[in-house]
């Protein structure tokens, strides 16, 4: 077969060179924003990806009154769409949420696209839920509007209300109308919580505990409304020790 010669001039040359890195680069932006860029998620079993495409059997909210699945943009979503719901939670604590059955993590990386879906106010917010062992042990993170003790913090309940235990965070979380990416990166060996919101490499808010070292995950919102998706969880698989008496 006789050879393709392809003869390009050094600004052509160029050109292409420019048009393979930014494909690269591109590439690499997507697989980020999948977690399939992320070290900390690469070490790590990949447990749970949901898309919500076959339902929502695999969710057990807090109040199945106040979610349901719709169709955004030709994707379907977990929509939480009741401001406050039937459930009342034995401490202060968020009132409306929904966990992933029979998954239970220590060390793990969650990532979740989050839409709020509240008209904007001070304390607009989204929660993220882990460690969770019964409705009176676990942790949160609240992603408020603006920052204060009970806002915009990573928060513990341990048979009381909640407490904020974030060493780090901001001044509040940039809430728009429009989809945002959320991370948590769990150690339970050093203790440390990381939280991201748009930006995958700079946690906007960190803290250290070691109280509660297996648990459950969830998504949901302290007391508004909230759209889910693409959420994927890597993870090592615990199984929870038995009870007294069982």
């Amino acid at each position: 077969m006789p050879k393709l010669m392809l003869r390009l001039s050094v600004p052509q040359f160029a050109g292409l060179l420019v048009a393979v890195v930014a494909a690269g680069a591109w590439q690499a932006t997507v697989a980020l924003h999948a977690g399939e860029g992320d070290s900390s998620a690469a070490k790590l079993p990949l447990l749970v990806q949901e898309d919500f495409e076959k339902g929502a059997d695999a969710w057990q909210p807090t109040d199945p009154k106040a979610w349901k699945l719709e169709k955004v943009d030709g994707n379907t979503v977990y929509s939480q769409f009741q401001r406050r719901s039937k459930y009342d939670p034995p401490h202060r604590s968020p009132y409306n949420f929904a966990l992933l059955k029979d998954v239970v993590v220590g060390d793990f990386v969650l990532t979740a696209k989050v839409k709020s879906t509240i008209p904007d106010y001070g304390h607009r917010d989204a929660c993220l839920f882990f460690g969770y062992q019964d409705p009176a042990n676990f942790y949160y993170v609240h992603l408020g509007k603006q920052g204060d003790d009970h806002a915009n913090q990573i928060f513990i309940v341990n048979d009381a209300p909640r407490t904020k235990i974030s060493k780090t965070t901001t001044p509040g979380t940039n809430w728009t109308d429009d989809w945002h990416q959320v991370k948590i990166e769990r150690d339970t060996k050093s203790g440390t919580i990381k939280v991201y919101f748009d930006d995958m490499n700079q946690p906007v808010m960190t803290a250290e505990d070691k109280t509660f070292t297996w648990g459950q995950i969830g998504i949901g919102t302290f007391d508004d409304t909230s759209q889910w998706d693409d959420i994927r969880l890597n993870g090592q698989k615990v199984k929870p020790p038995q009870k007294d008496g069982q």
